[in-house]
């Protein structure tokens, strides 16, 4: 089977579950999906196992055959980063914008350590010695929230507009300074390349700034072409060339392709779309935003299938699965003490929501991102304890980034609700 007739097959599966969910288990979307993907995966390989039926191990085969590390990074990414980019109200994003920039430097680095230094000692006492260096790379690439996660659950629960913002603010912007962590102690891990601050801000100038600043270059020349076209389907079409060539010349070049696709979302979402409406009329403008909203649904249902499929190409050990356990109170905590400790400087400045904290770390969800880049780490390269490093990474980001669909996704509502209800009381007073 060709990987276009998977992708078909794929969608199709996920639509039916979405479909299904609305009358059975009524979740939100995203969760029933990743949830019935891992039921499926589970009964395929317990029927590989156990009745050795070629049906499943043709299916199981197949699956692992997907590169999911291309399929995300080099191509779905940018869809999903500029439609959810579409959708940010820019003028909440500037008054939120000291929390958000300090949410995506300062607490995605000290998360990064804090997962580092309390998963090497975890190992250490599990008689699972770990080097620390490859403990600081999954602290780098389990830290920051992903965007692509948390637009698809957040957005969908109404949240007071303040902690909305943070929460979505914080998650596109920051794959891009957790790439660059990422990227930095990876080449120590494995290059022995030396970590310099030269090295290390040249690839943040390079990567991130370069990404940004190429995002509002396709931002002007989109704005340019779209308020002056006559046609709506060359409207449409034009907004659909910056997350494919857009973004794949950005990979080409070597800069940040999701901060690109953030920043030049972000731009027409707002600005484009606002004069556009003004010249051409309301109908426009609201076909090409129904087209990006249901896009938006189809690839995050297709994606958190297909996350919740990659379990059947994991060579899985209850050791592994029960280590990636331990990790997940680990990573929550060290979101909990990244995020709380710079809201204690923020309220000596302004007013928040009494939840803000709990919903930052509680709504701080880890899905693709962390899994492609675990995916990133070579094979065969490091055995601890007979065991890959490579399947060791994977299967522990794996686990976490399931539980952070799932469980979280699933018990974030009666927070959202809390805070939803002292808005309320707030105003009343």
């Amino acid at each position: 089977m060709n990987a276009w007739y998977l992708i078909c097959f794929l969608s199709a599966l996920a639509v039916f579950i979405a479909f299904t969910n609305q009358y059975i288990l009524k979740m939100q979307t995203t969760i029933a999906i990743t949830t019935g993907s891992v039921v499926i995966s589970l009964l395929l390989i317990l029927a590989v196992k156990m009745l050795g039926d070629e049906t499943a191990l043709f299916i199981t085969q197949v699956v692992s055959g997907i590169d999911f590390n291309q399929l995300l990074l080099k191509g779905m990414l940018g869809f999903l980063l500029f439609a959810g980019a579409l959708e940010i109200d820019l003028a909440a994003l500037k008054r939120q914008r000291w929390e958000i920039t300090v949410l995506v430097l300062f607490s995605t680095l000290v998360s990064t350590f804090l997962v580092g230094y309390m998963s090497y000692f975890t190992f250490e006492l599990l008689n699972f010695p770990v080097p620390f260096i490859y403990c600081l790379l999954f602290g780098a690439l389990i830290s920051p929230t992903d965007p692509i996660a948390v637009l698809a659950i957040i957005k969908q629960m109404s949240a007071p507009q303040g902690i909305s913002i943070q929460v979505e603010g914080e998650s596109l912007f920051n794959d891009g300074v957790g790439l660059v962590i990422f990227t930095t102690i990876f080449a120590v891990a494995f290059y022995g390349t030396e970590a310099s601050f030269k090295e290390v801000a040249e690839l943040f100038l390079v990567d991130a700034i370069g990404g940004i600043v190429f995002g509002l270059v396709i931002a002007l020349v989109g704005h340019f072409v779209i308020i002056n076209c006559k046609d709506i389907n060359t409207r449409l079409l034009v907004t659909l060339t910056i997350p494919s060539a857009g973004f794949a010349l950005a990979n080409i070049w070597e800069i940040s392709g999701a901060l690109a696709m953030v920043t030049s979302g972000i731009l027409l979402g707002n600005i484009t779309r606002a004069t556009a409406s003004k010249r051409r009329g309301p109908d426009g403008t609201r076909y090409v935003k129904d087209f990006w909203h249901a896009t938006d649904s189809f690839l995050n249902a297709l994606l958190f299938l297909i996350i919740g499929m990659l379990i059947v190409t994991m060579p899985l050990t209850w050791e592994i699965v029960g280590i990636g356990l331990v990790m997940v109170p680990i990573v929550l905590l060290a979101r909990f003490i990244s995020v709380g400790s710079p809201y204690l400087v923020f309220k000596r400045y302004r007013e928040y929501d009494k939840h803000s904290v709990k919903i930052l770390t509680w709504g701080g969800l880890r899905g693709g991102l962390a899994l492609a880049m675990a995916a990133a780490i070579p094979s065969n390269q490091l055995f601890i304890e007979g065991l890959d490093l490579h399947d060791i990474m994977v299967i522990i980001t794996y686990v976490v980034v399931i539980f952070s669909i799932i469980v979280q996704g699933l018990t974030i509502s009666p927070l959202i609700q809390k805070s939803i209800q002292a808005a309320k009381e707030k105003q009343n007073n």
